[in-house]
């Protein structure tokens, strides 16, 4: 590989890797405002349904700047896949909205749609943003069983994942050196 191949691959997995750390950062956020306050949790969680998805197109975006026609495909499959998120989500408002479900139960499940959305997108770019989509779903979970001390279980989890991210890809450059 040439130089300058090799300087565009850096900026790309740093930004990714930033991605990932940063939606990393705002799932603990939502899971913090869910605890302390249900209804605002819920409309947090609704906010990064759009926030996922505007990140994933970046991602994607990132890894087809240099195919040709795959930006526009990508784009669509993207778009497609995150406006049926939305219209989960919206069906998950009007069940809350309709008095069977609470705020918080509305919260946690829409951060279980959130979590799915997400591990399905991975699998189309790449296996970092379905670690992000594994990390909400045991959050979701952790949540649910730990009252007293799921914050605590979520944010070494979060660690864990951000530090074994790292790691994995300092190997992978070590040895592809």
């Amino acid at each position: 590989m040439s130089e300058n191949t090799v300087l565009p691959q850096k900026r790309k997995l740093l930004a990714e890797i930033i991605i990932v750390v940063l939606l990393v950062m705002l799932a603990m956020t939502g899971i913090g405002i869910t605890d302390f306050s249900p209804n605002d949790g819920y409309a947090y969680w609704l906010l990064m349904v759009i926030v996922f998805a505007l990140f994933a197109m970046l991602t994607g975006w990132l890894q087809s700047r240099h195919q040709t026609g795959q930006f526009k495909k990508m784009i669509q499959e993207q778009a497609l896949h995150w406006c049926a998120s939305l219209l989960v989500v919206g069906c998950a408002f009007l069940v809350q909205k309709s008095g069977r479900m609470d705020a918080m139960n509305a919260g946690l499940i829409i951060s279980l749609i959130l979590s799915l959305s997400t591990i399905l997108d991975g699998i189309r770019i790449g296996w970092r943003f379905s670690l992000i989509g594994f990390f909400l779903g045991a959050a979701s979970v952790i949540t649910t069983y730990y009252n007293d001390s799921f914050f605590w279980i979520n944010l070494m989890l979060a660690i864990f994942i951000i530090v074994g991210i790292i790691l994995l890809e300092v190997m992978q450059r070590k040895a592809a050196q």
